[in-house]
């Protein structure tokens, strides 16, 4: 989630470790410190701490009695997560903190473990943390429509917010002081996004040489390449299944639960379902939706993996935009208060208007909704089997490869003159020194390039 809450260079999500849901690190459980928007899964903390107040808490959004016996109703889920995704700053962890808080702690909604299963069903699937554990919530309240309409109480704010901002940037962009405003943004991005690569390889590679050597090997061929192979993240999470938990047929029978791509087989007919349901549109519309059909479902480790992806879609291959305006729609998708994939948003009302901006949102949702619904009860059997483990610890040091390898490509055009250059250092030794929030860097950037172009 991209919020004004949420420490610089952090993202959605990353899974460094297994998934446990008591090895997660949230608001009220960890230090602030650990709010890193590249980490799914910071460090976590024995030490309970009381939980960092909210400017406008979520809690009041729905009505129940504090610790009441069961859970709420879907109407008041609904109008709490709608208040949530307006005001939620924070960034994901913050974010799944304040549901922690408000609907296991001060409602007594879910129960504890319920919550975390669903933490930890974020953490191993593609998606963005705090989108998961909303659905997964709405999953246990009312199943596979509970989890339908919670997904859009919470991320209709953000989609909202930018469908406004992308309508005023598609009629105003020629103004020269817009083109000032961005001129100044995009290479403040840049560093955002650079230290997002650094801190999601640092948590998730750890001292581990195999997944050092992955990130590395992704993001020199993402940067001399200038695209991105989504069989790539796929091949690193097989690869650390065969060199840490190799399957039955490459050892001896044993009774551990195996891995097995028939357990992901509903989900697969699902988003196939899913796809040719849009193929009654128009041709770009139909690009629209496949493409960011397969973009959701390569979320790994951090909402800023979608990055290389959309580049490669929507730069290079099916030429929507340029450059400037991708890195522009990434720096909207960092100030909204929804997860940084409601780029997709912006992206798609500039190629198609408001039915693109719906179609591409539609798109990159659904396998994230999928991945919480379909294997969720499988998954509740299933979290701690070391093939799973060893899958997600792969492709996320591929995520965090290939954006290291997609900053190096993007940064040719975002810096172009010696004052892009200065901005994006500054940006970038502010990131490594302080733990400045997002929107602020990127409002910043902005003045700046209203005031140096």
């Amino acid at each position: 989630m991209s919020t004004p809450g949420t420490p610089a260079g952090a993202d959605d999500h990353a899974v460094p470790a297994t998934g446990s849901p008591e090895s997660v690190a949230l608001p009220g459980t960890a230090t602030p410190a650990t709010t890193d928007r590249s980490s799914r899964k910071p460090e976590p903390e024995p030490a309970a701490a009381e939980p960092e107040p909210v400017a406008a808490e979520p809690a009041s959004a729905g009505p129940g009695p504090a610790h009441g016996p069961g859970p709420g109703s879907l109407r008041a889920l609904l109008r709490y997560f709608l208040v949530l995704g307006t005001v939620g700053f924070g960034g994901p962890i913050a974010t799944v903190g304040y549901m922690q808080r408000d609907l296991v702690e001060k409602r007594g909604w879910l129960d504890r473990e319920e919550f975390l299963n669903g933490v930890a069903l974020g953490q191993t699937m593609p998606g963005p943390l705090a989108a998961q554990v909303s659905m997964w919530v709405g999953f246990l309240q009312q199943g596979a429509l509970g989890a339908l309409a919670v997904a859009i109480a919470f991320i209709a704010p953000s989609f909202l917010f930018v469908l406004a901002v992308a309508a005023l940037y598609a009629h105003f962009s020629g103004l020269p002081v817009v083109q000032a405003v961005f001129y100044g943004v995009a290479p403040g991005v840049m560093a955002i996004i650079a230290i997002a690569a650094y801190k999601l390889a640092r948590l998730t590679n750890r001292t581990d040489l195999k997944l050092w050597t992955i990130t590395a090997v992704i993001a020199v061929v993402t940067a001399v390449t200038g695209t991105e192979v989504a069989l790539l993240f796929l091949a690193a999470g097989l690869l650390m299944i065969v060199l840490e938990a190799p399957p039955r047929w490459l050892r001896r029978p044993t009774r551990a639960a195996s891995f097995t791509l028939p357990a992901f087989a509903p989900l697969a007919k699902a988003m196939t379902a899913g796809t040719l349901g849009v193929l009654a549109t128009g041709g770009t519309l139909i690009a629209l939706a496949l493409f960011f059909l397969k973009a959701g479902a390569f979320i790994f480790g951090s909402g800023l993996a979608i990055v290389p992806f959309l580049r490669e879609g929507v730069v290079t291959s099916h030429h929507w935009l340029n450059n400037r305006q991708f890195l522009d729609a990434v720096a909207i998708g960092l100030i909204t208060p929804g997860p940084v994939v409601i780029t997709a948003t912006f992206i798609g009302y500039l190629v198609g208007g408001l039915t693109g901006a719906i179609v591409a949102t539609i798109a990159i949702f659904l396998p994230i909704y999928f991945g919480v619904v379909l294997p969720g009860r499988w998954f509740l059997r299933h979290k701690d089997n070391p093939q799973v483990k060893a899958f997600v610890r792969g492709a996320t040091a591929a995520a965090a490869g290939a954006i290291a390898g997609a900053t190096v490509v993007l940064t040719q055009g975002a810096v172009t003159d010696l004052t892009t250059a200065a901005i994006a250092l500054a940006t970038l030794g502010v990131l490594l020194r302080y733990k400045v929030k997002e929107p602020y860097i990127v409002l910043a950037c902005a003045a700046l390039g209203i005031a140096l172009h």
